[in-house]
This record gives C-alpha cells, sequence and structure tokens, in this order.
C-alpha cells in the first residue's frame, strides 16, 4: 500500500536530518535541514587551502546563483579546512548553507559514506537521501545551466549493436548472457599484461560452453590504436568513440583501468571489481564471478569502501587457514545480508593466505612482522628497471630498488633482486592475527585472541563503542 504524501515527505525529511543533523548554517543564522524537502541536494566538500577548490567554488557560486538555485538545487559545504576562522572565512564567500564546522564526526562520517577521497568534491543526492552520483563536480561543469538537472543517470542500454571480428553484431544476440564490460586501452602496460590472459581465459570459457560475453570498452586515444589493439581480443567491442564508452565510464564510476565489471543475464551489476574476482579464477570455477565474502588482500578491491577486518593468515596450514575463515565467514554472510537490504556496506573482509605485497604493506602499517614474499606460481627473468614499476614484495617503487625481474608469462608481477632471494624461503607458522583498517581515518585497531565469530563479534562491538585503543599507521 502506497504511505500518504504526507508521511512520505515525513519521512525524506527525515532521511536528510539524519544525514545533515537536525539544522544547518545558514546566511542569516540556523536553517531547519527538514526544509530541504523537494529539493536536489549538493553535498560540497572543500577547503580554502586546496587549490583546486579555490577555482571551483566561484564557478558553482555563479551556476548556483544565475540557474541552479532556481531549478531546485541546493548546496551544503561540508568544510575540510583546519579550523573554525578558516571555515567562517571561506564560507563567506558561498551563498548557500553549511555542515556546523563543530559538527567534525558527522563530516567524518559524511566522508566515509560517500568515498571522498579527495577535494574538491561534489556529491548529488536526492531529498530521500538517495545518491544520485558521486561526482556531482562532472555533472555541473558540463551543465552549468541545468539544461538535464537533477542529472539523474541514465537507465544502463546495450545499444543496438558491437563491433565483431567479422562485422555488426546485434546487441540482442548476447541479450541472454553474462557480460564483462573490459574497461582498457593499449596504452595502459597493466591492461597489456592483463589482456592475454583474460583472452586465454576466453577461450577456455567458450570451449566449456559458459554463457559469457566480453566487450570491450576502449580508452584509447585513436582509431588506428583502437584498431590495434582491438586486433588481439577475440571478443566484441563498443566502436572507438561510441558515446557508450563515456556512459559506461560514469555509470560504473570507472576510476582506473583494466577494470571488468560484470553484469548478470538482465544486465543488474553482479561485481564492479571482476578484475580481481576473475584473475583469481580464470578456469571459471566461481562462474559469475559475484564477489567473495571475503576478498582476497592481495586483490584488495573496495577495501576502502567501510572499514576493513583482515586476516593475516599466511604461515597456516590450507586447514588451519579454511578453520578460521570459516569463523569469519559467518559474519562476512551476516554483514552481507545486511548490505543487500539497506544499500550500505558496514564492513568489509578480507584475508591474507599467502604473503604478498599488499599482506607486506598491510603488515608493515599495522607494526606485525614481517614475512619474506611467497614464490610466484611462473618464473622470472630480468627484466629493463628504467620504466615505472614497483616491487611485489616489499612494495618500493622501481627507483628504490636493486634490480628487476619480472614474470615470463605476462603477469604484471615484478621483485626486486633482494626479494627475489627472499622469496618462497621457509617461516615459522604465526598465529593468525586480525586488525581493523579504518582507511579513511589512517587509523587501525588489533584484535588479541584467536580468530572466533565470538571474538570477532566482541571486537566490532567494542569498535563500535569507542572502547578500542586505535593506532596510528
Amino acid at each position: 500500500r502506497r504511505l500518504p504524501f504526507n508521511v512520505l515527505c515525513q519521512t525524506m525529511a527525515s532521511a536528510l536530518v539524519q544525514l545533515l543533523g537536525p539544522t544547518l548554517l545558514g546566511r542569516d543564522g540556523d536553517v531547519d535541514t527538514s526544509s530541504l524537502d523537494g529539493k536536489t541536494i549538493g553535498l560540497y566538500f572543500s577547503a580554502h587551502w586546496c587549490g583546486p577548490c579555490r577555482e571551483f567554488t566561484p564557478k558553482l557560486v555563479e551556476w548556483y546563483a544565475e540557474d541552479l538555485q532556481s531549478k531546485g538545487l541546493e548546496v551544503v559545504f561540508v568544510s575540510s579546512v583546519r579550523d573554525e576562522d578558516a571555515f567562517k572565512e571561506y564560507f563567506a564567500e558561498m551563498p548557500w548553507l553549511a555542515l556546523p564546522y563543530a559538527d567534525r564526526s558527522r563530516k567524518e562520517q559524511l566522508s566515509k559514506k560517500f568515498k571522498v577521497q579527495g577535494i574538491p568534491s561534489f556529491v548529488l543526492l536526492k531529498s530521500s537521501g538517495e545518491v544520485i552520483t558521486l561526482d556531482g563536480r562532472s555533472a555541473v561543469s558540463e551543465d552549468p545551466t541545468g539544461a538535464n538537472f537533477p542529472w539523474l543517470p541514465e537507465p544502463f542500454s546495450l545499444g543496438d549493436s558491437f563491433v565483431g571480428k567479422d562485422g555488426d553484431v546485434p546487441a540482442a544476440s548476447i541479450a541472454g548472457k553474462v557480460k564483462l564490460l573490459y574497461f582498457s586501452a593499449h596504452w595502459c602496460p597493466p591492461c597489456r599484461g592483463f589482456t592475454p590472459q583474460l583472452a586465454k581465459a576466453y577461450a577456455t570459457w567458450k570451449e566449456k560452453g559458459m554463457n559469457v560475453e566480453v566487450i570491450f570498452v576502449s580508452g584509447d586515444k585513436d582509431q588506428s590504436s583502437f584498431d590495434e589493439y582491438y586486433g588481439e581480443m577475440p571478443w566484441i567491442a563498443v566502436p572507438f568513440e561510441d558515446k557508450r564508452c563515456k556512459q559506461w565510464n560514469k555509470q560504473f564510476e570507472v576510476s582506473g583501468i583494466p577494470t571488468v565489471v560484470i553484469l548478470d543475464t538482465d544486465n543488474s551489476v553482479i561485481n564492479k571489481d571482476g578484475r580481481g574476482t576473475i584473475a583469481g579464477d580464470f578456469e571459471g570455477k566461481t562462474f559469475p564471478w559475484h564477489p567473495p565474502l571475503i576478498g582476497d588482500l592481495e586483490n584488495p578491491s573496495g577495501i576502502q569502501d567501510a572499514p576493513a577486518i583482515v586476516a593475516l593468515m599466511e604461515t597456516q596450514t590450507e586447514q588451519e587457514q579454511e578453520q578460521a575463515l570459516s569463523e569469519l565467514r559467518v559474519l562476512a554472510e551476516k554483514y552481507r545480508c545486511e548490505e543487500k537490504k539497506t544499500g550500505e556496506t558496514k564492513y568489509v573482509f578480507f584475508a591474507a593466505k599467502t604473503s604478498g605485497s599488499t599482506s607486506g604493506r598491510v603488515r608493515q602499517m599495522t607494526k606485525q612482522q614481517s614475512l619474506p614474499p611467497a614464490k610466484h606460481e611462473h618464473s622470472l627473468a630480468v627484466a629493463d628497471g628504467n620504466t615505472g614499476w614497483g616491487c611485489d614484495g616489499c612494495s618500493k617503487s622501481g627507483d628504490e630498488c636493486k634490480g628487476r625481474n619480472r614474470c615470463t608469462e605476462g603477469c604484471d608481477f615484478d621483485l626486486c633482486d633482494d626479494c627475489l632471494a627472499e622469496s618462497g624461503k621457509a617461516i615459522p607458522s604465526l598465529p593468525v592475527k586480525v586488525v581493523l583498517l579504518d582507511l579513511a581515518s589512517q587509523w587501525f585497531y588489533e584484535m588479541s585472541g584467536d580468530l572466533t565469530t565470538k571474538g570477532v563479534v566482541d571486537f566490532l562491538g567494542e569498535f563500535e563503542g569507542g572502547k578500542l585503543v586505535k593506532q596510528e599507521f
């Protein structure tokens, strides 16, 4: 049954109050947050000390005053300045509302919720609190008069056709398949390393009769580069400079390449970070590659989305690892179910089962005992160390390392001479260590005792209650 209109309005208003607090700061004093009902909200994360912010703010002021305010946009300044005097000085340049400077805890909550990694950031919301886009800055910059206000995302469409090896391929021919949108470009070294691996896996999938298709979404700079790179691929592609390339990059918030977005047969998203999942299962055993409940720390996609519970278990036997993971899996499944209901990720879970660059970095950050890197699955050969690279053992950049040894089978994997000498060495068994990484705040928390479901429940309860000792990376 539908809610009465007045009840619906109250529900939407209460969602904003819960998000932003009961009152905001206006030009002439406090403003009730509930007064924003019916408007599109732009949360403007900014600071006076930030050069790009100082460039963007006057433009946003102009666009707001001339067109966007009258069309129903209300901006709320969420300050990243260092003190209240600087806040007042910067806010004086703005004609909109602001989150009170004193409410720093809410500012941190908003930054985490909307994954703000840098400023200026402009997050657009419906008055219900539902996200329109996390990249509102691009939306308003490309349409400053608000012709397409409120910039609602276009529904995903496959379009009419694709480029194939023997001519155009109708989109209808792949409508009932799982689709891998492969965002890649010839100029990108990691892409050139991943493409032959994906092509080999694709051949395996086809031999097995798996109901899957890969679609190349190009980031190449010209047609000739596209043609040369696509010549190495056995699947279909979006034509070069087709509008779908730009649209899909925005829709799936692609921030780097190579990226693989996995869509189900009905085009719903299975996994927006499919590259790591597929890289761990080229044979397709876990097809259609739903995100794992507990991610592999060496493919840490999504680790910044929420506080991360990380189990370091590199020295345990497979049986011991599985026992520990079974205890953690109970909680991971619980929070995955909650995420499906609320749409919000409260915690993410990762495990380090082998010693690698990411687990080594986490051990260093959290002051744990360091381990030698595990032996790589393929042979390594001396390679040119002049181009940009980093060691997958010690995480140092190439210019800090002596010697470069690269995978001969096309993996994007390098070890410096020192790490190569240490790789695969036997190490004594260490107990499983659980740490909670709060990357947004640059803190970590260390759990004492064995990894058990109850132990982690108690640990998270103390974290949420503010009872744990936080430590700086």
